[in-house]
């Protein structure tokens, strides 16, 4: 394991604008240990025996940035403030009338203001131009109304409130979704939000086809229609339900509006709906229409994510030597303590709202991952996007996840297992099924104490709190760049980065040692290669990944629209392609001139 890394210039500059405890104007937190502190005693006082052991193992993963939790848990725990220890939260379904419509803001106000992001799908509500039943109007329809949301965050902000983060969802058989898709073509539009499609099994088949596509809106109880009806599992039930068919457009002309808008303008992103519920531990309770901000965490109505990312960089042992190792058993150990820790979090944070702890504790789902990835790859002498990187990647992964598991059945073994649990169905899940021997026979005997337990998330600030790693799954961006941080007084300011490795590379061999062929940045990695690395670790992911592909503004419209197909065709729960453009605004700009958006920056993002 390598030794504990000192505190970078930009590792201080983020626990102190981000994560040190303040009561007004003093300062609590007077070093980042006595943050570690604060946080390890917090969630180990949830233990009904063994505190101190706890409390000692929970901060020596913390220590040195070997493991670091979501940033709410950093930020919150061991504090007065009443806020969430949650990053985000997937919302309630939004009635599909003025009252519901308006509740559902409140709702999501009174989260971030707790300092929780939030999702919504929009599909409950009814098309533009459609009448609004008993009051003799007309609807306004779905995007309309995200506008007050997108209003609604920027007035939270203003109050001094931490997080801004929203995602918007729209079935892509909505009528209103071709408005959906172009609404950010105009610069000043929801920039608060990040959106995606959901995209069907049903959609791909039409698309592939060149088949026409119904465009479709669900009817109310007992009313008729005179035209087409077709039955659709509808977002916000789990039975299916007539649906008026309003028109009807090219399946293969609505996918290239979709594509046409992320070329254009980084967004919508996509997701496979089909393949979430599919793969869904909770597939026989849950319906899922929905996910966290950036997308990693698909969660139903009032569900709520407990995130934590494993560093890699910390258990490289002799880097950039022909000696070099990762330490596999280090990343497991750390692993287990780690699940404990999240799950502690239900134990002692506050929720918003009260469905959301009824929900969320029904479930106990963690999200525990990886960050680093790029870095360690490097460290060790493996080019991303190798063979070798895959094959790496893969083991990484599927290390964290079956010592995930196996600490979640020993929680339940002395806890109980999650509320939902019932051992046949969820036994019978596709994830599940594909889990080792010991593990399903682990989970038959003694439950689970988690629903799911691994994800792969963007982790963009809680790196650059760590020495500025790279971060999730992502590839180096550059070397050196500009990065733009949101400041104490919600401002914005510029400072100068250095990749984590490349540090250390040069403190190690000196300043003028060639680098290593193992450097390769965002840019030199083709977007097959980003696809691969994300199917290789899909895999061991049972909630989805966060990963966004960077293409140089010139990339050919074609082959931009080839690599949504090819996740498609990978069995990946979603793709986020980023090129240059006039209308996204940039977070990094590296020494040569390349530009850098992750699915949700960093001002954006709920960590």
């Amino acid at each position: 394991m390598s030794e504990a890394p000192s505190i970078s210039s930009i590792s201080f500059r983020i626990w102190d604008v981000r994560y040190r405890y303040r009561e007004a104007s003093k300062v609590i937190d007077l070093t980042i240990e006595d943050t570690w502190r604060r946080v390890s005693h917090a969630l180990a006082s949830v233990e009904l025996q063994d505190r101190e052991i706890w409390e000692r193992r929970f901060y020596q993963v913390l220590d040195g940035f070997h493991f670091l939790p979501g940033g709410r848990i950093l930020a919150g725990a061991g504090t007065s403030h009443r806020v969430t220890l949650f990053n985000c939260f997937v919302m309630g379904a939004v009635e599909d009338s003025l009252d519901g419509i308006f509740e559902a803001l409140k709702e999501g106000a009174l989260t971030m203001q707790q300092g929780g992001g939030v999702g919504y799908d929009f599909s409950t509500l009814r098309p533009s131009g459609e009448p609004a039943h008993g009051v003799g109007t007309t609807a306004s329809g779905p995007v309309s109304f995200m506008h007050i949301w997108d209003s609604m965050c920027a007035t939270i902000l203003s109050t001094g409130a931490r997080r801004g983060a929203m995602m918007a969802t729209l079935r892509c058989d909505h009528p209103d979704i071709e408005a959906f898709i172009e609404i950010k073509r105009n610069p000043g539009a929801l920039r608060h939000f990040n959106l995606s499609v959901l995209v069907t099994d049903d959609f791909m088949r039409a698309v592939r086809e060149d088949a026409g596509w119904p465009l479709v809106f669900p009817l109310a109880e007992n009313e008729t229609a005179a035209g087409e009806v077709v039955e659709r599992l509808w977002s916000g039930g789990s039975m299916p339900r007539r649906c008026k068919v309003l028109r009807r457009v090219g399946a293969r002309v609505l996918w290239g509006q979709i594509m046409r808008a992320a070329y254009d303008f980084a967004e919508p992103g996509v997701i496979f709906i089909d393949r979430v519920n599919r793969m869904n531990n909770l597939w026989y309770c849950e319906q899922i229409s929905a996910t966290n901000p950036c997308g990693e965490i698909p969660l139903p109505h009032y569900g709520a994510c407990n995130l934590g990312a494993i560093n890699l960089t910390q258990f490289v042992s002799a880097p950039f030597s022909a000696g070099a190792a990762l330490d596999l058993e280090g990343i497991a150990a750390t692993a287990a303590t780690a699940v404990r820790l999240l799950d502690n979090v239900y134990n002692l944070s506050r929720f918003p709202l009260q469905k959301q702890a009824e929900t969320a504790r029904a479930s106990r789902r963690i999200g525990l991952g990886l960050t680093g990835l790029a870095d360690a790859l490097v460290m060790l002498g493996v080019r991303y996007g190798s063979a070798e990187s895959l094959e790496l990647g893969g083991a990484v992964m599927r290390t964290i996840c079956h010592s995930a598991y196996r600490a979640s059945i020993d929680l339940a073994r002395e806890r109980g297992a999650f509320p939902a649990f019932l051992a046949e169905p969820y036994l019978a899940g596709e994830f599940v099924r594909g889990l080792p021997d010991d593990i399903v026979q682990g989970i038959k005997r003694y439950g689970i104490r988690n629903s799911h337990l691994t994800v792969i998330a963007p982790t963009g600030t809680v790196s650059l709190l760590a020495n500025n790693v790279s971060s999730g799954l992502e590839p180096i961006f550059d070397l050196a760049y500009t990065r733009r941080i949101r400041e104490l007084d919600g401002g914005f300011s510029e400072t100068k980065v250095s990749d984590y490795a490349f540090r250390q590379f040069r403190l190690q061999q000196g300043e003028d040692a060639p680098l290593p062929a193992a450097f390769v940045c965002a840019g030199e990695v083709a977007p097959e290669a980003h696809l691969r690395m994300q199917a290789a670790l899909q895999v061991h992911v049972d909630n989805s990944i966060s990963k966004t592909i960077n293409v140089p503004d010139e990339f050919g419209f074609d082959a931009f629209r080839v690599i949504y197909e090819k996740a498609y065709d990978m069995d990946l729960k979603g793709c986020t392609v980023f090129r240059p453009n006039s209308v996204t605004g940039q977070v990094l700009l590296s020494d040569r001139g390349m530009t850098e958006r992750q699915c949700c920056s960093i001002e954006r993002e709920a960590d």
